[in-house]
């Protein structure tokens, strides 16, 4: 390929609608352009890499038993309908009608249609196991783009569904899909975590994220620095071993704090510990109210309480729905009185003569105890995991925080949509059974801006070569030189016939536009060919990563750029 006829909109400025990393360079590299809000044009460099992406996720997905097919982008409603998502989904289902008015949706993931295509295709056991995938174009109407391809509406995701006759075998499906995301990932040279996950809208007994590790990262990862347990915040267990008060109990009383609404507020106000104020938040489920009360120091985790209740939504009441269920301002909720059945972390139970919102305004109570004063209808894992708690699995080690962007996610199904959906097989004895699924997802343009998140300097992309564009790019320093340009040419046209991905800089630029670009886009090697080094018969080989210029003999070239690609495709690995 010759930069001279290739499409390449590089940019010296960066764009002020960029944020991260990742969708800064993605833009001034000229690999994709904005067209609405979260929907993203990929130009040919773009395009490049993600293809790239997409041959490691297909050459691994085959290598391990799942077999390619492509769905429609437009699902009927009525099979949304069948497993119940058509109601529950929310507002990120694009829904559209056709122009009978009949209901349909662009897809953000394919259970339904996947689960009704094998539901008519295969009715016994012997068909069994069955594993298939797409790559194809989603659609989830995020409520706030951003970042690029990091979170955009429109996005390219490799999806994949597994069918078993029992749990048993699912779990090795399971398993051999967690093997496979390993291999994609270290294929692509990153350095990542799988952690444990919530299963979310997709549902499930349980789930895995891969987290590719990055400073500049959207999500926290949760791990144990004695142990392998690692966790996303939204499902990192936090282990019940709080210490007790051995207080004596004393009489609750009244007292006025006007305008104290924080937990530091009223805890400096009162002259207490912020461990003995006690946050009772009122929450809405799918059609009822509940209360959850946690410690004036820990995060309240909703997603554990939604899961514990088996409800697919909880969120915080509103200020009106706050003061019509307890009587009193937001920021002065209570559990005495409180008309509502209370939840409650488990660190609460442990704590004697504490402080809640007294259901009035610019009121709290004193000396507050659960079974003097309220009752909690069930204690559990209700709050945030921070750094620093103990390890639940192992005991010795504490939690640490670190950065991540989550590229793909593994879910074990169970029978949620195939008995929803009446998907079903004749086993051995000729008896119908549920059919247990999986399914496994990776984001294809996550995968290639979380490379960048992780590859990167001040001069642009660091690609790993096994994503790069193009993986050499040579450069005639001089075009105005023959001798220059004809050993340009040679070296290009040697690297070609030896396979290699690469680009050769033909354009009528100064040698710094050229050096400029290829530094932005990241190619892994740049090979100069310059007047001066080669009167003395040498070229230059300059390597991206590590920001090195060697110098090598023209004839030597071709075989020390080989070598050098092959060291940095096994570097990261």
């Amino acid at each position: 390929m010759r930069l001279s006829n290739y499409f390449t909109p590089t940019l010296r400025e960066t764009p002020a609608e960029a944020e991260v990393v990742s969708h800064k360079l993605m833009l001034r590299a000229g690999m994709i352009r904005k067209s609405a809000a979260g929907i993203y044009s990929y130009l040919p460099l773009g395009l490049k890499v993600i293809q790239k992406v997409e041959q490691i996720v297909r050459k691994y997905m085959n290598e391990y038993g799942a077999v390619e097919l492509l769905m429609p982008a437009v699902c009927s409603a009525d099979l949304w309908r069948e497993s119940g998502r058509w109601a529950d989904y929310g507002k990120e289902l694009l829904r559209i009608k056709d122009r009978h008015g009949r209901d349909f949706c662009i897809g953000p993931t394919h259970e339904e249609v996947i689960t009704d295509i094998v539901r008519n295709s295969v009715k016994s056991y012997k068909q069994l196991p069955l594993n298939l995938y797409q790559i194809q174009t989603k659609f989830r109407d995020e409520v706030r783009p951003r970042f690029g391809l990091m979170r955009g509406r429109e996005f390219i995701m490799k999806d994949a569904y597994s069918f078993d006759i029992n749990d048993k075998a699912a779990e090795k499906s399971y398993k051999q899909m967690h093997a496979a995301y390993c291999k994609i990932f270290e294929s692509c040279n990153l350095k990542y975590k799988v952690v444990e996950a919530d299963s979310g809208a997709i549902g499930g007994s349980f789930s895995h994220e891969f987290m590719v590790l990055a400073d500049t990262g959207e999500d926290f990862v949760i791990s144990c620095n004695s142990c392998d347990y690692s966790a996303n915040m939204e499902k990192a267990v936090t282990a019940d071993n709080y210490a007790k008060d051995n207080e004596k109990i004393l009489p609750s009383q009244q007292v006025k704090t006007p305008g104290q609404k924080t937990v530091e507020d009223v805890a400096n106000f009162l002259d207490v510990n912020i461990n003995k104020i006690v946050k009772t938040l009122i929450l809405k489920t799918d059609d009822d109210f509940v209360a959850l009360m946690v410690r004036g120091d820990h995060e309240a985790n909703l997603v554990k309480l939604k899961n514990y209740l088996d409800v697919v939504n909880v969120d915080f009441a509103s200020e009106k729905e706050i003061e019509e269920i307890t009587g009193g301002a937001m920021g002065f909720s209570g559990p005495v009185n409180l008309p509502l059945p209370i939840y409650a972390d488990n660190a609460v139970k442990y704590i004697k003569n504490f402080v809640v919102g007294g259901n009035a305004k610019d009121v709290h109570l004193k000396n507050v105890n659960i079974g003097e004063d309220f009752t909690v209808k069930q204690f559990g894992d209700f709050r945030t995991a921070e750094p620093g708690d103990e390890c639940p699995k192992c005991g010795k080690g504490t939690y640490v925080i670190t950065k991540g962007i989550e590229v793909g996610h593994i879910f074990k199904l169970g029978t949620k949509y195939s008995e929803s959906m009446n998907a079903t097989y004749l086993d051995k004895d000729g008896k119908q059974k549920h059919m247990i699924m999986g399914c496994y997802g990776i984001g294809i343009g996550r995968t290639a801006a979380a490379a960048i998140e992780q590859n990167h300097d001040d001069a642009g992309i660091i690609w790993p070569p096994q994503l790069a564009p193009f993986e050499v790019v040579v450069v005639p320093v001089n075009t105005n030189d023959e001798n220059v340009v004809n050993v340009a040419e040679t070296i290009y046209l040697k690297l070609l016939k030896k396979g290699v991905d690469v680009v050769i800089d033909d354009r009528d630029e100064r040698a710094g536009v050229k050096f400029n670009d290829a530094d932005l886009i990241g190619y892994p090697l740049r090979i100069n060919v310059g007047k001066k080094t080669l009167k003395e018969g040498n070229i230059e080989i300059f390597i991206r990563k590590d920001k090195e210029l060697i110098s090598v003999k023209r004839e030597d070239s071709v075989n020390k750029t080989l070598e050098l690609l092959e060291s940095l495709k096994s570097s990261g690995k």
